[in-house]
């Protein structure tokens, strides 16, 4: 790994530290709803699971290009997303009691830097709302 791949990394998981301690502060947001699949809609309504997180080391490869999820339930609770022809565009993650809240979709998939040509703009990143400061 170079030197500025390490940095990176550093930078990173020093985030998410930050963030985690935040999070802790601030408690939890507000529910919200559950997506429902409408009649007749070119929008599909999905369960999802197998995102990116921060305890696996592909999330940290700036090479992958799988969706990534910043979320103190990891893959744990239920989450549901809604797509476009294969583009996810929202998803939705259960809190410890099962009540529904929209994920932030961050602008690009960070830490990857590759995909942005793909339909949609690739893979997104998704964080649980104020798990990460100033995100959500």
């Amino acid at each position: 790994m170079t030197s500025i791949a390490r940095s990176i990394t550093r930078i990173t998981a020093t985030a998410a530290v930050a963030g985690a301690a935040l999070a802790l502060a601030t408690g939890a947001a507000a529910a919200d709803d559950w997506p429902v699949q409408q009649p007749n809609s070119p929008v599909s309504v999905f369960e999802a699971e197998g995102f990116l997180t921060p305890t696996d080391l592909d999330y940290w490869n700036p090479l992958n290009t799988g969706y990534r999820l910043t979320s103190p339930y990891g893959n744990s609770t239920r989450i549901v997303c809604t797509a476009f022809h294969g583009v996810i565009m929202e998803c939705y993650q259960a809190d410890r009691d099962g009540n529904p809240h929209r994920l932030a979709r961050l602008p690009f998939n960070f830490p990857n830097i590759t995909g942005s040509s793909q339909p949609g703009g690739g893979p997104s990143h998704f964080v649980y709302p104020g798990y990460l400061p100033g995100v959500g």
